[in-house]
């Protein structure tokens, strides 16, 4: 039990934020070109991975990340898109579940390691991960080894060593890493590089603005609360900006649509209004003379017409 109730904590607070821009300008954890630290964890379907049975044989991206947390939120898709992509022989993805970044009354703080991977069940499949996913133990084992960050990544190469990082996950810049080190392993048949200037600290707020309502629905809301209160006016701000561009982001194409036919009908009802006030404002002919049209004579059991 040793470290629990220092690792978790119950609520998201303005002290936590600022330890975690601290931790950000420090750079806590394996820094580029060091040889990153080993771990053992078990993935959702039960099987066990250790780090260094990939070393000399695999490059490794390793993210972190939880279902509370809006960075996690935001960029999930382009790792996943990253995963489809690049995952192989030369490239294995893995995802560290750790610590909730926002506990909530959904999903609190972890008291017993069923919970914390039913919390990483929920995020596996609402995010559609299709890499493995590892379950941290409860005194944050692996995520303390690298610098407790909610939502870092690193591309760790053949060797074992740091070849970029990602303090605050970005799939761009992951991705161009990743392209130059298989470059250069193919072109100078090296194991070890140091790629994209070797580490991004910055903090990609876009994701963090679409995204943030995403997360923390998924805490409850007692994290909402909390995230209001701790990030002051860009907290509300995050939330708010969220709620409108999240379902933009998420199905670009139905909302597409949407405008489109919205588009459709107002311009549909421009022109058919158009129509009509030229009709009503359309000057009469007063003195236009109508002929009658001819009467039929009744015949037999023909008839008249009578309007009634």
């Amino acid at each position: 039990m040793f470290g629990f109730s220092k690792y978790n904590y119950e609520k998201f607070t303005r002290d936590l934020l600022a330890k975690d821009m601290l931790k950000s300008k420090m750079m806590g954890g394996p820094k580029p070109g060091e040889r990153v630290p080993d771990f053992t964890g078990l993935t959702l379907d039960g099987e066990k991975l250790r780090l260094s049975d990939f070393r000399g044989e695999k490059n490794v991206v390793l993210t972190f990340g939880s279902a509370t947390c809006p960075m996690t939120a935001g960029s999930i898709k382009g790792m996943n898109e990253l995963f489809d992509e690049y995952s192989g022989d030369d490239v294995q993805f893995i995802f560290v579940y750790v610590r909730e970044a926002h506990p909530g009354d959904k999903i609190p703080a972890h008291s017993s390691q069923e919970d914390k991977m039913e919390a990483a069940e929920l995020l596996r499949e609402e995010e559609e991960i299709d890499m493995p996913v590892i379950v941290d133990d409860l005194g944050g084992s692996i995520h303390r080894k690298y610098g407790k960050l909610p939502n870092p990544t690193y591309l760790i190469d053949k060797s074992g060593r740091v070849a970029f990082r990602c303090l605050w996950t970005d799939a761009g810049a992951v991705e161009d890493a990743l392209e130059e080190l298989l470059e250069r392993q193919r072109d100078r048949d090296v194991e070890h590089a140091v790629v994209n200037g070797g580490e991004d600290t910055s903090l990609h707020m876009k994701n963090a603005f679409v995204y943030s309502r995403r997360a923390l629905r998924r805490g409850g809301s007692q994290a909402i609360t909390d995230f209001r209160q701790a990030m002051g006016m860009p907290g509300r701000l995050a939330l708010l900006s969220s709620r409108v561009t999240e379902p933009i982001m998420m199905n670009p194409g139905r909302v597409a649509t949407a405008i489109a036919l919205t588009g459709g009908v107002i311009v549909g009802g421009l022109l058919a209004g158009r129509e009509l006030r030229r009709r009503r404002f359309k000057p009469r002919e007063t003195y236009r003379v109508y002929e009658s049209t001819p009467r039929r004579r009744m015949t037999g059991t023909d008839y008249e017409p009578v309007g009634i």
